[in-house]
């Protein structure tokens, strides 16, 4: 608690935590990076998008997000604009309204990539069905 004094007052706030600084991401998120092209039908590779995806790990997971399942869909443009859907493993989680920037970015240094969406969803929520094998495999995760 701090105290503040004014006019032989005293006030007792409380101190701002990390949670007052974080987006509210409870009805979806949507993070943006990039820049249009000037060049049209520009199509960058799907296969590219995909590496770049699999550069970012989730900070609690050893695995990348790719692999993890988050990614729900990629759509990408004639005119090298690319609009990405993905989850989190939850909803709490403390990188949700960091994520989803993280991704436009890297994916926005994409060679022939312009503009880049991401929306952050919770429906259909992530369950542990969606990762990759290698995921399962790294995480010894059994059904």
């Amino acid at each position: 608690m701090i105290e503040l004094s004014r006019d032989n007052e005293f006030t007792k706030i409380n101190e701002p935590t990390l949670k007052d600084f974080m987006p509210d991401v409870s009805n979806g998120f949507t993070a943006t990076a990039g820049f249009e092209l000037s060049k049209k039908d520009v199509q960058p590779e799907e296969s590219k998008i995909i590496d770049a995806l699999m550069e970012v790990k989730d900070p609690e997971i050893p695995v990348n997000i790719y692999d993890l399942g988050l990614i729900y869909s990629i759509e990408i443009h004639s005119e090298g604009n690319v609009d990405i859907t993905m989850s989190l493993t939850a909803p709490g989680c403390p990188v949700a309204g960091e994520m989803p920037k993280q991704v436009a970015q890297k994916v926005a240094s994409v060679e022939d990539v312009g503009f880049v969406k991401v929306m952050l969803v919770w429906d259909p929520p992530w369950s542990p069905e969606r990762m990759s094998e290698d995921a399962k495999l790294a995480l010894d995760y059994s059904f």
